[in-house]
């Protein structure tokens, strides 16, 4: 049989996600210095830490030694273009309201961008020792020595699904909002924090779509990947290429992702 050549790019992104994760561990749960890129007055809250521009560091330096013609999109130390047209496209941690204070719902992005869409996707969680992959149309969790193939779970209407979202109240517009609370009305149950996690679990099969907005190409990129890897769907609130972000949906059913679209679209 002949290998992917995304196979290789594939063991290497282990290789990135381990170096990510040695980098980060140390500071979580300790006490820790915390910037606030916002900065100025009336800006949200945008905090990093070490953590984050160390992990991203690590990353990159591997990245320059390894693919020195690929380049390099991350959220810390902004855009290296390559000679070639991969992009690695790196959050080193998506999710870091959560580290700071302690929660596990946080984790390490790294895409792989061919020069027109996402092809590999990793969302790794070092603390808790879980790790999604995915490529070549598959999606895979390993944790605890244990690797499985991913599937989404059926969930065809409203009435039945688990949503989540971050936090639609400081990210979302009033339109936006609007938007939101029509579905968090029809829907079974609403989570909010998630982060990234959220769009593991959905993967997971054990929620069924993610809601969010003001993404940046960061925050998805890997995860277009696990989310298709597993049979789900992912796009703009319009329907289009999720891609660059911004107001982003992602659902384990198509059935579902289209009546989300039918309210999300009026706000788009």
């Amino acid at each position: 049989m002949t290998q992917s050549p995304l196979s290789e790019y594939a063991r290497f992104a282990h290789r990135l996600a381990d170096a990510s994760g040695a980098a980060i561990l140390p500071y979580f749960r300790s006490e820790l210095a915390v910037e606030d890129k916002g900065g100025k007055a009336g800006q949200a809250y945008d905090p990093v830490t070490l953590a984050d521009q160390e992990a991203e560091h690590a990353i990159r330096a591997l990245i320059r030694s390894t693919y020195p013609d690929h380049g390099v999109l991350g959220e810390e130390h902004g855009h290296e273009k390559g000679r070639s047209p991969w992009t690695w496209v790196l959050d080193p941690i998506d999710g870091t309201r959560a580290f700071i204070t302690g929660g596990p719902q946080w984790g390490t992005l790294i895409g792989l961008n061919d020069g027109e869409r996402p092809v590999l996707g990793v969302l790794d969680q070092p603390f808790t020792g879980e790790r999604w992959i995915a490529y070549d149309g598959r999606t895979e969790f390993r944790a605890r020595g244990v690797t499985r193939r991913l599937k989404t779970r059926p969930c065809a209407s409203l009435k039945d699904a688990v949503i989540s979202s971050t936090h639609p109240w400081s990210y979302f517009s009033d339109g936006e909002q609007a938007a939101f609370r029509q579905i968090d009305a029809r829907v079974r149950m609403t989570r909010f924090g998630g982060d990234c996690y959220a769009y593991g679990l959905v993967a997971m099969g054990l929620m069924d779509a993610v809601v969010e907005s003001a993404l940046k190409a960061w925050d998805v990129q890997a995860l277009i990947p696990i989310i298709e890897g597993a049979g789900g769907v992912m796009t703009t609130w319009s329907g289009g290429d999720p891609q660059e972000g911004g107001q982003v949906v992602a659902s384990g059913d198509e059935r579902l992702h289209a009546a989300l679209l039918k309210i999300l679209a009026k706000a788009a």
